[in-house]
Order: structure tokens, then C-alpha cells, then sequence
């Protein structure tokens, strides 16, 4: 639950910093131009449904969760862990940010939705649990199918 906190804190103090910044210019409105907050419908970056939606954030957030074990798995090459980790969350956002913005992360959506209000807030919920779902799913197959057995 600490961690849990920590993350959450953290993700609304970044998105404060953001807001700092994107303020500073004419004309901004965090609540008009949704202000990176995650998305399905006509919320989405591309107009994706909900069903879309889903299945973006739970084959990414698996699919990462299944690369962060392996690359952190005691048969993995020592070192590159970070490198495999970054290079997948990249590609993981070029895939879904036109789709939901890219949450694979509940307190990052908590963050934005937090500034922006209104709808973000709405969608928030699809944001936390489809990742945490996509997250099992993707510690599960790394358990059952992939990890280095002795």
C-alpha cells in the first residue's frame, strides 16, 4: 500500500510540474484539451472505442510486465535490464498513444485526470483496472510459461 501511495503522490506532483509549464502559455486549458489524460471514445486521440481501449492497455501492460521479467530474470544478461525495459515502454507508447494516451500505469492516469477534471475523471476507472488486470495477466504468463526454471 505504501508503494501504491508513493506512486500516486509522485504522478500528481509531476503532472502539477506539467501543469506549471503548460500554463504558461496563452490560451491554455487543461479541462478543453484533456491535458494528456487517458482516453476511449471520443476522448480517445483517435476517436478508438472502449472495447479498443482494453484490449490496448491490457496486451501492453502485459506485454511489459512480461518483458520487465525477463529482463530482470537471473538468466538475463546483467545489465541491460534498463535498456530492454526502456526501449519496450517507447514502443509500447508509438503503439497506444494514439489509442488511449498510454496509461500501463494507474497513478500516471490518476495524475493528469486529477488536473484536467470532468470526463478524465469518468474514464479514470478503465484506466486503473484494465492495466492492474493486464499487469496479472502478464506476471502470470511470465510465471507459467517463460521464466528460467532451475
Amino acid at each position: 500500500m505504501p508503494y501504491l501511495v508513493v506512486q500516486v503522490v509522485g504522478a500528481i506532483a509531476a503532472a502539477a510540474v506539467l501543469y506549471v509549464i503548460a500554463s504558461g502559455k496563452a490560451g491554455f486549458d487543461a479541462a478543453a484539451g484533456g491535458f494528456a489524460s487517458n482516453g476511449y471514445g471520443e476522448h480517445s486521440p483517435g476517436g478508438y472505442s472502449i472495447t479498443a481501449a482494453i484490449v490496448c492497455e491490457l496486451v501492453m501492460t502485459a506485454f511489459f510486465l512480461i518483458v520487465i521479467n525477463g529482463a530482470t530474470d537471473r538468466l538475463a544478461p546483467s545489465g541491460f535490464a534498463p535498456l530492454a525495459i526502456g526501449l519496450a515502454l517507447t514502443l509500447i507508447h508509438l503503439i497506444s498513444i494514439p489509442v488511449t494516451n498510454t496509461s500501463v500505469n494507474p497513478a500516471r492516469s490518476t495524475g493528469v485526470a486529477l488536473f484536467q477534471g470532468g470526463w478524465a475523471i469518468g474514464q479514470l476507472w478503465l484506466f486503473w483496472l484494465v492495466p492492474l488486470i493486464g499487469g496479472a495477466v502478464g506476471g502470470l504468463l511470465y510465471r507459467h510459461l517463460l521464466e528460467s526454471r532451475d
